[in-house]
């Protein structure tokens, strides 16, 4: 029968020994440098096909004291120029943002992302669907700017 103070001992040096043996195989790993085939190997393995992720931040506030733009109108906005245009989905997320205009005056309000993927095949002919979509709430909505950003990305369905 083993006293308290020998399992005590016994467990301190299993211990131990597992943090010796196993120390220098982690520290091993960490200095080690991707391989040519390892980094191949971990390029084939990438899921997907080629996309590009185009997000616009639409801000809601509008000059000269008028209301900002609703949900409501926001999303009528989208159904009328968005979706005709990216039938097969897209995301829209509330947000509040800050931006400064023109004159250097730093404003704060609502706003909304919307994200559109659509496979890099079709980039130059949506290009000019979301410039159009742009200049529409511009035009629509009394903004300066409407942000845009474009992301390449690997996805699957």
């Amino acid at each position: 029968m083993l006293t308290r103070k020998t399992r005590s001992r016994i467990v301190a040096s299993a211990a131990v020994l597992a943090v010796v043996t196993g120390t220098p195989q982690a520290y091993a790993a960490l200095d080690e440098q991707p391989t040519p085939s390892h980094q191949a190997k971990s390029a084939t393995a990438t899921k997907g096909k080629p996309y590009i992720n185009t997000r616009l931040y639409f801000g809601t506030g509008r000059p000269e004291g008028k209301p900002p733009v609703s949900d409501k109108q926001f999303l009528a906005f989208v159904d009328k120029h968005v979706t005709p245009k990216f039938p097969s989905g897209l995301t829209i997320q509330r947000g509040r943002g800050q931006w400064r205009d023109q004159n250097g005056h730093i404003s704060r309000e609502g706003s909304y992302e919307l994200s559109v993927l659509y496979p890099v095949s079709e980039a130059r002919a949506h290009d000019s669907d979301i410039e159009k979509i742009r200049s529409a709430y511009k035009r629509i909505y009394d903004q300066e700017s409407v942000l845009r950003t474009d992301d390449h990305e690997r996805a699957d369905f």
